[in-house]
């Protein structure tokens, strides 16, 4: 579980985040971080949660968002919320580096893929925009579906794509979830003043 203070870093999306408060303090329940992103950041793919709550607050720089058909830059102090089932997508819309609060609720399986997706991305297993290989992508999407949907192929597309290279993925050694970045430790550890 994550603690306030530690940083989780994805060198291939631009993203470095500092646990504000864990899941080790709120039992998965919630988790905020600064997520600080360098010029050019962004998420790697429009995507939403099934169950997943999420609100940015831009504390720095300016954040560009889209929720659902709004698209929008957020300046400091602007709070954004997605709902379960709203596609969002987000990237630093500045010259310098921006920083943003991200709460999640409920947290636990959104840290396990945030960490496989950290992990694939730190080891070079992701394309240019963070996303892995297709044989990869097969078995993570099935795995963490409960958590994050990504909206390219369309769904339906997905599922069935899917469902065929997921035993040939599993021939090649992938995995859905990787216990090893699960237990990877943090890039720092910092202090960090609570919520």
């Amino acid at each position: 579980m994550l603690k306030r203070g530690e940083v989780y870093e994805n060198p291939v999306t631009g993203e470095r985040a500092v646990v504000r408060v864990g899941t080790a303090e709120t039992q998965g329940a919630r988790l905020v971080v600064d997520l600080h992103l360098r010029p050019g950041a962004r998420v790697s793919a429009p995507h939403y949660h099934p169950n997943i709550r999420e609100r940015f607050t831009v504390v720095q720089g300016q954040v560009g968002f889209t929720l659902g058909p709004r698209q929008e830059v957020a300046e400091p102090g602007q709070p954004l919320e997605a709902v379960p089932g709203v596609v969002h997508d987000w990237w630093n819309a500045g010259q310098a580096e921006a920083e943003v609060r991200v709460e999640i609720e409920p947290a636990p399986r959104f840290e396990a893929a945030i960490r496989n997706a950290f992990g694939l991305a730190q080891d070079g297993k992701t394309d240019k925009k963070g996303m892995p290989n297709l044989l990869q992508l097969a078995l993570f999407a099935r795995e963490f579906d409960d958590v994050i949907r990504f909206t390219r192929p369309p769904r339906l597309l997905q599922r069935l794509l899917f469902l065929v290279l997921a035993p040939l993925a599993r021939w090649r050694g992938y995995q859905g979830n990787y216990p090893d970045y699960l237990t990877r430790p943090p890039s720092a550890v910092i202090e960090v003043q609570g919520d």
